[in-house]
């Protein structure tokens, strides 16, 4: 194989090698080389040596020979196997920066260090590199030179001795990267292959071209992009050169079992995440998606943010889109249409290159979707300008992070005074004026395109073109500090006392390096202080900015910082800006929030996903997912997020249901005494005596009992009410019902008798008749009094009596012990006597006219059942309504003075009448002949049997 690597130009400039290589065989050098780990690099003593095998590679020497130079983490015999690998490495690298590569900055010095930056962009269609990138490349790689300058002329830092360089550009590719790398280890590949290279040689035993040997590299800074750091970090730890990247931050270079020689000035993403978690929380959302560039650094900083948002809660994930290393031609459209998949998710956490950036944005505004989309982006956008250039418009809103950072004055005023006569050591310097400037720098005999302007040399950086500081500006300085500085310490340590470099120091190892790089600390460029854990990361402090339009333009807008991040998040969420309504935060969530007194119903496998259910009847929402009912004396509010006491209701004297029962039951009162006072007047008046006076009295007594429980039935429940309520409310009836069965039985009694003898029936005497009335009644009494010693009287509050469907008109009613059926019952009694007496006064239909009561009896009777067969369809026929406990009350009340009234109307309104109206009626009659008195039984004494004229 060493027979197609002989007599290139570029070889011996580059690694002092004779082939030009077969780059197929690259990628499994790449995969073994990076398969390389820490388990590997100390193998089993007893375990056979792992072999790299490639074929036709002849070398001459000692195998296994101890090589010389400095002290590397490979074991011996591991690195002489490892060595022809990294030869044709070198080899491919150098052929592939023959073809397509750009060179390198150099500067002199007694020691070198490596820098990697992305000077162009990713180029496409097979090409390595694409467009310049004035900002994230030559800001960042001037920014180097700069902190060089400073070092050198610091007499107190690194006294006597001058820091070099070597700055090589990534393209943005990470094989590429790697390919540009490998010249930083050419030097320690060299001193590891004396005398076995001095046996190489080409066919026909030409000896390989050489040239002056390559500077050493002692320590590297960069690299941007993650996954460039990662891949360089693969190679720079085989030979412990210590690496210190400004601007990668994917977790997984925490790892210090695998990148023990990297450490960086940025925070990781795993603190990245952790501020836009809090952001998103903060923000209210809680259904957001996902966009990561492929790769490490944003693979990773969405896998930290899943991780971190699932541990703490309260955010979903709708959709976690990649984005190719190497899209298709709609490829952007696809991402736009996949995110559209779920428009709710509004909110796009994003980490992702600043091309990809650009790319979606672009998509983004092609869809005529402006101001759809929430934007919280990484650090790779955090506030520059280049990803919303002319997209402005769709970045409205957008919320950015990025290392708290400052812009270093210094720097500025270095940057603006560059120009192609004083910076002829940056050798893409002249790319970046006609850049810049968008112009054409044309050399003699060369032909200027008359389409483009011609630079004149005399343009001015920030004078003849916008200028803003890169924002990884600051972490490049720090970088480079940080190494000046552990060298420094490494020097003080090493050589004491003695300027320039000791032999200590030289060469300089890598491992005693890193420890001093881990063990600085310092105040940065910015002021704030410079540091690195055990993993070689940097603490996490970050500022937050929003892109906000200006005067209502969005192009004429900027970026507003709106918070901070250290440790806990710092948001101004009052200065936050929105397209729409500037002060309403937009909503991004799969749900929108239940209204009060609606429970979550959450969509099974989605946590941020539900249904709202309304808190229905009498429940109310005891929590955003369940609802729970009211306890039986309350109901829910009216938003149905609590209980409220249920209002206690009673009739009252002032209700309207109220006062018709009332007004019938004075006049009741009134009329019953005026009839009393009658009669107690015109006591011995023949129509008093005719009535029988003494059940008279007795009668009228239980009218009144009737008409005065209508007003214990309004008078508020209280023990004694409640007690004589179930006292008076059947004793009334049952006083009247009981004397009225009485007189139709007495008067059925002398008639049938008279039928078949002329002897009187017992007990018609008014003592008999008083004696069977008080017996009757005395039954009722009885039952009552056993009732209230059972069970003693009292009011309660029936949540249940208006308890409606809809828990606005529900109402405690506040009553007595007594339920509708022991209402019933207390009447009951009174009922069964009415029933009787209506028998009685049926068969007693026919008697002679002589006994004039018979038949009013007969009427009231008739009457009054009529009135009672009305009242229970009407009392039971509401138990259900809202307005139970009026229309039953006033339906009793009155229905009990009506039969009061009937019996008091028919019964002795119109004897009342002829004693007061008609005296002169009031007489007794003529005794009848001896033929007609011998057909009835002579009445008992006292009784008259005519009735009065």
């Amino acid at each position: 194989m060493w027979s197609q690597f002989c007599a290139q130009p570029w070889l011996g400039a580059e690694a002092g090698l004779c082939s030009q290589g077969s780059l197929s065989a690259f990628p499994t050098i790449l995969k073994s080389s990076h398969d390389l780990r820490l388990s590997q690099l100390h193998p089993d003593p007893t375990a056979a040596a792992p072999r790299l095998a490639f074929p036709h590679f002849s070398r001459q020497g000692a195998a296994g020979e101890p090589m010389a130079g400095p002290r590397s983490i490979l074991e011996p015999g591991l690195l002489a196997q490892l060595m022809p690998v990294l030869m044709l490495l070198l080899a491919w690298g150098g052929a592939a920066r023959a073809a397509g590569a750009e060179g390198s900055v150099r500067l002199a010095g007694g020691l070198t260090l490596g820098g990697l930056f992305p000077v162009h962009a990713r180029g496409a269609a097979g090409r390595p590199c694409g467009p310049l990138k004035k900002e994230q490349g030559v800001h960042r790689l001037e920014a180097m030179l700069y902190a060089l300058d400073r070092i050198n002329a610091d007499p107190t830092l690194l006294p006597g001795v001058r820091l070099g360089a070597r700055l090589l550009d990534t393209c943005s590719r990470d094989t590429y990267a790697l390919e540009q790398a490998l010249s930083f280890v050419q030097a320690l590949i060299r001193g590891r292959g004396d005398g076995d290279e001095a046996a190489l040689r080409c066919p026909g035993g030409v000896p390989p071209l050489r040239a002056a040997p390559p500077e050493r590299v002692v320590a590297v800074v960069g690299a941007s992009a993650s996954s460039v750091s990662i891949m360089v970090a693969n190679v720079l730890r085989l030979f412990a050169i210590p690496q210190i990247s400004y601007a990668s931050t994917a977790p997984e270079l925490s790892d210090s079992t695998r990148f023990d020689f990297f450490s960086r000035v940025v925070p990781p993403d795993s603190y990245q995440a952790q501020a836009m978690v809090d952001i998103v929380r903060a923000l209210g959302w809680n259904y957001v998606s996902t966009l990561a560039s492929e790769g490490n650094y944003g693979e990773s900083g969405v896998e930290a943010f899943v991780q971190i948002s699932r541990e703490a809660g309260g955010v979903c994930i709708a959709q976690s889109i990649k984005i190719p290393r190497e899209p298709k031609p709609g490829e952007f459209n696809k991402v736009i249409r996949r995110l559209m998949e779920t428009p709710n998710a509004r909110g796009i956490i994003i980490f992702a290159s600043e091309d990809d950036i650009r790319r979606v944005l672009e998509a983004a505004h092609q869809a005529n979707l402006t101001g759809h989309f929430l934007w919280v982006g990484s650090d790779s956008w955090g506030a520059k300008a280049s990803p919303i250039l002319n997209l402005e418009d769709v970045a409205v809103g957008a919320i950015t992070i990025l290392p708290k950072r400052a812009s270093i004055d210094g720097f500025d005023q270095y940057f603006m005074t560059r120009s192609l006569e004083n910076n002829r050591r940056n050798i893409w310097f002249a790319e970046f004026w006609e850049e810049n400037f968008n112009c054409k720098l044309t050399s003699s005999g060369a032909q200027s395109d008359d389409s483009t302007r011609k630079c004149t040399g005399e343009e001015r950086i920030g004078r003849d073109s916008g200028y803003q500081q890169e924002g990884k500006v600051q972490f490049v300085i720090d970088a480079v500090y940080a190494i000046a500085h552990a060298l420094h310490s490494m020097h003080q340590e090493l050589c004491p006392g003695h300027t320039g470099l000791c032999p200590a120091m030289e060469p300089t190892d890598g491992r005693t390096l890193l420890q001093y790089i881990r063990a600085v600390r310092f105040n940065g460029s910015a002021g704030t202080p410079v540091m690195f854990n055990e993993n070689g990361d940097a603490p996490g402090r970050y500022d937050i900015f929003q892109y906000q339009a200006a005067n209502g333009s969005a192009g004429s807008g900027g970026y507003q910082a709106v918070g901070q991040w250290a440790e806990r998040l710092q948001l101004d969420v009052d200065a936050l800006q929105w397209t729409g309504d500037p002060q309403e935060v937009p909503p991004s969530q799969c749900s929108l929030p239940c209204r009060p007194g609606e429970r979550k119903k959450m969509v099974k496998g989605v946590p941020c996903c539900w249904h709202c259910e309304a808190c229905d009847g009498y429940r109310f929402q005891a929590d955003e997912f369940t609802c729970e009912a009211c306890p039986g004396h309350m109901r829910p509010t009216r938003n149905r997020t609590g209980c409220r006491p249920t209002p206690v209701v009673r009739l009252t004297w002032a209700s309207p249901w109220a006062a018709p029962p009332l007004l019938l039951a004075a006049l009741g009162i009134v009329a019953t005494a005026a009839v009393v006072a009658a009669f107690i007047r015109h006591n011995d008046t023949p129509i008093v005596r005719a009535s029988g006076r003494e059940l008279s009295y007795v009668l009228l007594a239980g009218i009144f009992l009737v008409y005065a429980i209508t007003f214990l039935m309004v008078a508020e429940p209280g023990a004694a009410v409640c007690a004589a309520r179930r006292l008076l409310l059947g004793l009334g009836t049952t006083l009247s019902y009981s004397a009225l069965f009485t007189k139709t039985n007495r008067i059925y009694r002398i008639f049938e008798q008279g039928k078949r003898s002329v002897t009187p029936p017992p007990f018609i005497s008014p003592t008999s008749q008083l004696v069977i009335t008080f017996s009757l009644t005395s039954v009722q009494v009885v039952g009552v009094i056993v009732w209230l010693g059972a069970q003693p009287p009292h009011s309660v509050i029936d949540y249940e009596e208006q308890r409606t469907v809809d828990p606005e008109q529900a109402r405690g009613v506040l009553k007595c012990d007594m339920s509708d059926l022991s209402l019933i019952g207390c009447l009951g009694y009174s009922l069964l006597l009415m029933v009787t007496c209506t028998v009685y006064a049926i068969k007693a239909r026919g008697v002679p006219e002589t006994f004039n009561e018979a038949k009013p009896i007969g009427f009231t009777m008739y009457t009054t059942c009529i009135i009672w067969l009305a009242f229970v369809p009407i009392f039971f026929g509401t138990a259900q309504s809202a307005e139970k406990i009026y229309i039953q009350t006033t339906t009793l009340t009155v229905s009990l003075s009506l039969s009061a009234s009937v019996s008091l109307g028919m019964l002795y309104v119109p004897k009342t009448y002829i004693i007061l109206f008609h005296p002169e009626q009031n007489v007794q009659k003529r005794k009848r002949s001896l033929k007609a008195t011998s057909t009835v039984v002579a009445p008992p004494k006292g009784e008259d049997t005519e009735a009065p004229k």
